[in-house]
């Protein structure tokens, strides 16, 4: 409850005690001279809540309970209802905003909840938890979702659903290339979403380069979002509407997939002086930290940028994605990346919203 005015703490206590009461819980009130009250009820089967009063005029109701039946949720309802219909009763009209939050679930056998890049919390429609596998690298989940399908979840970080069409598109380049007899180089890319859409386009060779379990440094597999053989053997049984049938092989009529480092694939292809029409980044989003220069995280993606620029051809194209659009500092300090590399780069950038991602990328 927000009010229009200073809050009478010792009112809006003795206001709401009866209901509280009423259901049998027991009270300890925290009184502060100058920061109001913090009163606690707490009931036998271990429900409780906190009814928080500050002076300026704010007022706060928590409520939790173990409730796992419709009666209870039903019954944690009222009590709320109560407290609204007191509250409005004791202020007359001075009340700014009353807002109620959903339940927050915790504990459940499927997570629901899930932060977008910028640090908001969502919550999705999960209704099973199709895969959960740790590899030597990371945690790997495919949650189902009635609206988006399965989800691709790797430590904690959605990376892309079977709704997510739109991610693919952009990064090759939204329907603007022509991928026919090109040479096409995809760093990471484990969903295998990039390589079905691509090689539908008739390439020449597309060359997928993965990661393979003893080969890849600590330090880097907490910066690198879908890679790993276990994330290509999830998507390839249960994101199939993504990948096709693209992974069930590791080589096909125009594509390979390497299960190995990326790093020195790209310095080996560099020193063999092999070139691509297209590279496609699919490894990492744009660092969320705003100090590039003492985080590991930038140092990784500018060698990347460094030894793709190497292999792509003087007017080949290089893609990768950036970040939510609400991450300004971050993805400022990515293109200020762009003029230090070893080569003048020119870059364009689109926005795009993803389905899954709940926000603009």
């Amino acid at each position: 409850f927000s009010l229009n005015l200073a809050a009478d703490c010792n009112a809006v206590l003795k206001a709401l005690q009866p209901i509280f009461q009423e259901q049998g819980m027991t009270e300890t009130v925290h009184n502060w001279e100058d920061h109001g009250y913090l009163v606690t009820y707490i009931k036998k089967n271990g429900s409780f809540a906190n009814l928080r009063i500050h002076p300026h005029g704010l007022v706060l109701v928590d409520l939790q309970s173990y409730n796992d039946h419709m009666k209870g949720r039903e019954e944690a309802d009222q009590l709320l209802n109560k407290v609204e219909e007191r509250m409005k009763e004791l202020f007359h009209g001075n009340i700014k905003r009353v807002k109620r939050l959903p339940a927050i679930l915790r504990g459940g056998v499927i997570d629901r909840y899930w932060p977008t890049a910028d640090g908001r919390l969502v919550e999705y429609d999960i209704d099973e938890v199709v895969y959960d596998e740790d590899s030597p690298f990371q945690n790997i989940k495919i949650l189902h979702s009635k609206q988006f399908g399965n989800i691709l979840i790797l430590s904690g970080d959605v990376n892309l659903a079977e709704s997510d069409l739109a991610y693919t598109q952009a990064i090759m380049g939204s329907g603007k290339e022509d991928y026919t007899g090109k040479e096409v180089l995809i760093l990471g890319g484990g969903d295998g979403g990039i390589l079905y859409e691509i090689v539908k386009l008739k390439p020449k060779m597309v060359t997928m380069v993965e990661i393979s379990f003893d080969k890849w440094p600590i330090i880097h597999f907490s910066l690198t979002s879908n890679i790993d053989q276990m994330v290509i053997d999830g998507c390839k049984k249960y994101m199939r509407k993504t990948c096709g049938d693209v992974l069930d092989n590791l080589k096909g009529e125009c594509y390979q997939v390497l299960i190995e480092d990326c790093i020195p694939v790209l310095k080996r292809y560099a020193k063999e002086g092999r070139m691509f029409d297209y590279v496609i980044n699919d490894l990492t989003a744009v660092p969320i930290s705003t100090s590039p220069e003492e985080d590991s995280t930038w140092e990784f993606l500018r060698l990347i940028l460094d030894l793709s620029m190497k292999v792509l051809k003087q007017d080949g194209k290089y893609f990768t994605q950036g970040n939510c659009i609400n991450l300004t500092d971050a993805l400022t300090l990515y293109e200020e990346q762009l003029s230090r590399l070893y080569c003048p780069v020119e870059f364009s950038k689109e926005t795009v919203c993803v389905p899954s991602y709940m926000e603009l990328y």
